[in-house]
């Protein structure tokens, strides 16, 4: 079993869209696959055909009422992967964990139990909170979904910082899994420019894959579908299809 975080501390870069859609191509590559949302905004949960406000349990009750997995976990409707549903319910488990021994292993502790999986993503929330910090301590490593953009270098510093004070201190397995260029437009020449920095600083780590800007990609959230099942000719659809190839491709050269 392995267990993956995708993660940036800056908004609107492509997580959640990552996470759902590499979960669902993955299941879809006959990998059991499990997306554990732990996002407040519950927008994996969303995407995956989950209604967010209906769900009987969710992220917090596995972190903070200890909850098994096995009895919060749900099917992402047709979608191939089983889901960890978040809500806005998950806001509270950052206060209530302030006080609680070994906070930031409760994700790591809860999901020892998802041996049945491949493969765990976690889709974490935009910021350095508790909830990314139990996914970071959770994970073997870490898929980075960035745009090419002026800031985007910047965000990335600060977040491998927290990715290698996390390596040191609480989980040493910690690692980079790779870095992915979302909303990737090569008619902008900034996107080039950031591109050959990310392959000068960080070579074989930058996927080969690219996420394109896509309309298709855009709508399959609003209709609870991963861009496979809503438009699986997309650009966005078959983008994803290629990163989950190489993503196993790289395990199966690790593995070797």
């Amino acid at each position: 079993m392995k267990i993956v975080a995708v993660a940036n501390q800056k908004g609107g870069v492509g997580k959640t869209t990552t996470s759902v859609n590499l979960a669902a191509s993955l299941a879809a590559m006959g990998r059991r696959v499990l997306l554990v949302d732990m996002d407040p905004q519950g927008n994996a949960t969303m995407s995956s055909g989950v209604d967010k406000h209906e769900a009987a349990m969710t992220a917090y009750d596995l972190l903070v009422d200890q909850v098994p997995l096995a009895e919060v976990m749900v099917p992402a409707a047709d979608n191939g992967y089983s889901l960890v549903p978040a809500n806005r319910d998950l806001t509270a488990a950052e206060i209530e964990l302030l006080d609680v021994e070994k906070r930031e292993r409760r994700l790591a502790d809860a999901l020892a139990a998802g041996f049945q999986f491949d493969l765990i993503i976690i889709d974490c929330p935009p910021s350095l909170s508790m909830l990314t910090i139990n996914a970071l301590v959770a994970a073997q490593s870490v898929i980075v979904t960035m745009q090419c953009e002026y800031f985007a270098l910047e965000g990335l510093s600060a977040l491998l910082n927290t990715i290698r004070r996390i390596a040191d201190t609480v989980n040493p397995q910690l690692k980079i899994e790779g870095i992915l260029r979302t909303m990737y437009d090569p008619r902008n020449s900034l996107t080039g420019e950031v591109s050959s920095q990310l392959h000068k600083h960080f070579g074989e780590l930058v996927y080969r894959t690219v996420i394109p800007r896509n309309v298709r990609l855009a709508e399959a959230p609003s209709h609870g579908l991963p861009a496979l099942q809503y438009d699986r000719y997309s650009s966005g659809a078959r983008a994803y299809a290629a990163l989950a190839g190489e993503f196993v491709k790289k395990q199966n050269q690790t593995a070797s």
